[in-house]
């Protein structure tokens, strides 16, 4: 079957009131973005409360498909034909057409029936009446399909508007909220599994992205960087292009190490990148910061360590991986194909400064009192890192 079309279903959109149009503006940006990345021409366009794709060309369906199923927004796509409307009889030969074109070859037995919906009022047959007239015209081409209403293997879809559209197929989206729609945050992205996730959630919810990490070279590769421009590029299929802000954090690690008690360098190291990370956010207009930490996954994301990192912000931190395990964040991973790149052996510099015995409970009071050891050089370091900073556009284009 040749599609000439796809209509695209949204979930959560639907409900927005008034500003439901923004929404539907915002996802039909993201759709024609999605749509860059495929061969053949296309028309994104909006339509009596619908949005539809109209191929213009010669098309790869697999790989259309494929990019319209990462656009955040998008419920069900629907693959579609449509016809102007030149009659009752020209409709049955339509539909009879597509019927054999798609389900010909059905095995006996299969179930099917007609959900027609008339939203031409000025269509002289009415909904059940198309129901049952253009279910006669399948039974009579394909008679190896039956009818059932109630729990039926196949439902054919006729919508009567100004043009006929007809499909049988609806293919899950990704559902959430169009990128763009709910603001801007601030990644904090390692070489990982758990941070792209996190980031791939929040973009879920509509939040555009963008990014920082936290390189230390000559402990931390090119290799490592290269890494996690990889693992942004792969979120960016979903969140749109990321500006990934590369910080130099190499010296601020050394003075670190040499003048914070071993047991909470992982602690106090957080705590200066987050505050970096807001540095960056609050200059680039984000509203907030997202890691990928899990309560109890590592010491330094117990309840008293992420309190105690927390306590340096400002802006909320969201932690959308908070609550789940290390399987369920690599099947979200491997979904989004983002796991094998993560576990390359490439070390970041969360994993090149570990202290053998880690605090767990650490001291708000404790922690403070220690920081006070960097003050001759931390204002100046800091200050370094953030005018050093290296940003890359990154994005799937």
């Amino acid at each position: 079957m040749k599609y000439t079309s796809f209509l695209i279903k949204y979930g959560e959109i639907g409900v927005k009131g008034k500003n439901r149009y923004l929404f539907e503006n915002a996802l039909i940006q993201q759709i024609k973005y999605a749509l860059k990345r495929c061969e053949g021409e296309f028309k994104v366009h909006k339509a009596e409360g619908r949005i539809y794709v109209d191929v213009l060309s010669d098309f790869d369906y697999d790989e259309t498909i494929e990019n319209l199923r990462s656009v955040f927004g998008i419920s069900g796509i629907c693959p579609m034909t449509f016809a102007e409307d030149e009659g009752y009889d020209k409709l049955r030969e339509f539909v009879a057409d597509y019927a054999k074109k798609v389900y010909g070859d059905a095995p006996e037995g299969t179930t099917f029936k007609v959900y027609a919906r008339r939203s031409n009022k000025r269509y002289p047959l009415d909904s059940m009446e198309l129901n049952a007239g253009l279910g006669e015209v399948i039974l009579d081409t394909v008679p190896a399909l039956k009818v059932d209403v109630h729990n039926p293997d196949i439902t054919l879809y006729v919508e009567v508007r100004e043009k006929i559209y007809v499909y049988s197929e609806i293919i899950p989206g990704p559902g959430g909220m169009p990128v763009g729609t709910g603001g801007k945050a601030m990644l904090l992205l390692s070489g990982g599994i758990d941070s792209p996730v996190a980031g791939y959630m929040i973009a879920k919810r509509g939040v555009k992205i963008d990014a920082v990490y936290f390189h230390a070279p000559p402990y931390t590769s090119e290799r490592a960087k290269q890494k996690v421009i990889d693992l942004a590029k792969q979120v960016s299929k979903y969140a749109g292009p990321i500006y990934l802000h590369v910080i130099n954090f190499t010296d601020i690690q050394l003075a670190i190490y040499e003048k914070c008690p071993q047991d909470e360098l992982t602690i106090i190291m957080r705590r200066y990148m987050m505050r970096i990370a807001e540095t960056i956010a609050k200059q680039t207009g984000c509203l907030g910061l997202i890691t990928g930490e899990s309560i109890g996954q590592v010491a330094s994301q117990t309840l008293a360590s992420l309190a105690v990192t927390n306590e340096v912000c400002t802006l909320p931190v969201f932690r959308p991986c908070i609550g789940m395990d290390k399987l369920e964040i690599v099947d979200i991973s491997q979904k989004i194909d983002t796991y094998e790149t993560s576990i390359l052996p490439y070390e970041d510099c969360c994993t090149i400064f570990v202290a053998k015995h880690p605090v767990t409970k650490p001291s708000l009071e404790v922690i403070a009192r220690h920081e006070h050891n960097l003050d001759e050089v931390i204002d100046d370091l800091m200050k370094t890192a953030l005018e050093t900073k290296e940003t890359i556009v990154v994005s799937q284009e």
